[in-house]
C-alpha cells in the first residue's frame, strides 16, 4: 500500500469514493451502511455528500468491531455512540492491530486505533499494556535486522499526537502549583513523559510539559518562574542524564524527581528516582497533594 493512501484529502471533506477506498469496501456497501444504519452524511446531500473526519474515524472503528466478531448493526451503533461497545478487546489484539497499521503506514488507521485505545483504557494502561510493548517489538525487530524505521517513526509520531489530543480533553489550567515535566536538554525520546502528562491531566493534577530538546537555561528559568511543586527530569540513556541541571533546579528550592533508565548509573544523589509510569504518577500525585 502506498504511504499516502490513508491520508485525508482535506479536513472534513471526504468524498464517498475516497472513504470506500480507504475502508476497502465498495461504494455500494458504503451507501448500504448509510441507508441501513444512518451513518455518514445525509442521503439528501446528493453528489456533494462529504464525510467528516469524525465520520471516517467512526467507520474505521465500526470495521474493527466487526473484525473482532461484533454484528454489523451492533458495531455501527457502538461506533456512532448509540450503544456501549459491549466487546472487550485484549491488549494483545490492540497491539497487533496497531503494528499492522503502522507497518502499512496507514496513518488514519493508526490515529483511530490510538484514540480508541486511549479512550477505552486511559493513558496509563494504554501505555504500559499496548503502546510501550508495540514500540519495544519494533525495536526488537530493528535489532534483528528488520528495517522497520518508517513504521516506528510513523507510530511514535502518531502516539505523540494522540496523547496531545487526549490531554486537550481536560482543562488547560487546573488550580494549584503544577508538576513540571521536562526532558533533559539532549533527550529526544519523550513519549514516556507525554504518557505521564496525559495521565496527570486525566487525574486533574496541575501539570506543565516542556517537550524535548529544551535548553537547560530555559528549563531552569521556567522552574524558577512557574514555582512547581515538583520538577521531573526524564532521561532515556546515561548520555542524556543531566545531573548538573537537576542540582541547579534543586538549588532554586524546587523538589526534583529523576525519571527513566538514564539516571540509574548515577546512584543516589538525593533525588527520588522512578523508572516506570506508575511510580512517576505516584511521585507527582504525592507532591501535588502535599
Amino acid at each position: 500500500m502506498e504511504p499516502d493512501n490513508d491520508a485525508p484529502p482535506g479536513a472534513g471533506a471526504w468524498a464517498p469514493g475516497k472513504v470506500a477506498e480507504l475502508l476497502g469496501v465498495s461504494p455500494v456497501t458504503l451507501r448500504s451502511w448509510s441507508a441501513r444504519y444512518g451513518i455518514g452524511p445525509p442521503a439528501g446531500a446528493g453528489r456533494h455528500r462529504r464525510y467528516s473526519d469524525a465520520d471516517v474515524r467512526r467507520l474505521q472503528h465500526m470495521q474493527r468491531l466487526v473484525a473482532r466478531g461484533m454484528p454489523v448493526r451492533e458495531a455501527a451503533e457502538a461506533a456512532f455512540g448509540r450503544s456501549p461497545a459491549g466487546l472487550e478487546v485484549p491488549a494483545s489484539r490492540r497491539a497487533r492491530e496497531l503494528t499492522e497499521a503502522a507497518d502499512e503506514l496507514r496513518y488514519a488507521s493508526v490515529a483511530g486505533l490510538l484514540d480508541e485505545t486511549l479512550g477505552t483504557l486511559g493513558p496509563a494502561a494504554a501505555w504500559t499494556e499496548v503502546l510501550a510493548p508495540v514500540l519495544r517489538g519494533l525495536g526488537d525487530r530493528w535489532q534483528r535486522g528488520d528495517v522497520c524505521f518508517a513504521s516506528e517513526w510513523a507510530l511514535a509520531s502518531e502516539i505523540s499526537l494522540a496523547f496531545e489530543r487526549f490531554s486537550r480533553r481536560f482543562p488547560a489550567a487546573v488550580p494549584g502549583r503544577p508538576v513540571l515535566l521536562a526532558c533533559c536538554p539532549a533527550e529526544r525520546h519523550s513519549l514516556p513523559v507525554e504518557a505521564l502528562r496525559a495521565t496527570l491531566a486525566e487525574a486533574a493534577v496541575p501539570v506543565a510539559y516542556l517537550g524535548q530538546l529544551v535548553p537547560a537555561e530555559t528549563v531552569a528559568d521556567l522552574a524558577a518562574r512557574l514555582d512547581p511543586v515538583l520538577v521531573v527530569l526524564w532521561s532515556t540513556a546515561p548520555a542524556t542524564a543531566d545531573d548538573l541541571l537537576a542540582a541547579r533546579i534543586r538549588a532554586l528550592g524546587c523538589a526534583v524527581g529523576t525519571a527513566g533508565p538514564g539516571w540509574e548509573h548515577l546512584g543516589d544523589r538525593g533525588f527520588r528516582w522512578v523508572n516506570d509510569l506508575a511510580s512517576a504518577v505516584e511521585l507527582a500525585v504525592e507532591h501535588a497533594g502535599a
